[in-house]
């Protein structure tokens, strides 16, 4: 596997080396000897899935405190836009955002630290998402930051997408009045 660092602190692109040939292909999507030596140690404890149709937005969601979670997502149905925001006031990259296509053609993961707000749009007509996340879902410790927030200007190709979010995701907060991370 090779590890890129990205532009934000701490969120790495993955790119898995994969064997292909008539039969079809064969990769590693996670070894954690690999793992551990170029991100650090995360012991992810649960893996989820969903899936959604094309114009959906997911997110940004994020857990507050001790529940925070550090995320490794990957597509193995469709196309997304997936996007990683780092909400650490103390962070140097704190307000910037990364974007990448993960599709099940390109095989890419997007490791994803505790301190990000994370989301993702449908691009295919549909998607199978999954990633791996180092501590439990819990309800109390939700939150999450609007999804076109102009304060984040993030660029989503939404452009003759009919966009869908749930009304949850359309009521979250701006960053400016969001609890976000010291």
């Amino acid at each position: 596997m090779e590890f890129k660092e990205t532009k934000v602190n701490g969120v790495y692109l993955i790119e898995p080396k994969v064997y292909a040939d008539q039969r079809g292909y064969f990769m590693e999507a996670f070894k954690q000897s690999e793992f551990y030596e170029h991100v650090g140690r995360v012991d992810f404890i649960q893996d989820n899935e969903s899936k959604s149709s094309k114009g959906v937005l997911r997110g940004l969601h994020y857990q507050k405190g001790a529940f925070s979670q550090s995320k490794l997502v990957r597509v193995i149905v469709g196309t997304v836009v997936d996007v990683a925001v780092d909400i650490r006031r103390s962070s140097p990259t704190f307000g910037q955002y990364v974007m990448v296509e993960l599709s099940a053609e390109n095989k890419r993961q997007l490791f994803i630290p505790r301190g990000m707000a994370h989301g993702f749009l449908v691009l295919s007509n549909e998607a199978v998402f999954t990633y791996k996340v180092d501590n439990p879902y819990s309800p109390q410790s939700e939150a999450g930051i609007r999804w076109n927030d102009p304060a984040l200007n993030i660029q989503w190709p939404v452009e003759g997408l009919d966009v869908l979010t749930s009304e949850k995701d359309f009521k979250l907060p701006f960053l400016k009045d969001a609890e976000l991370f010291d």
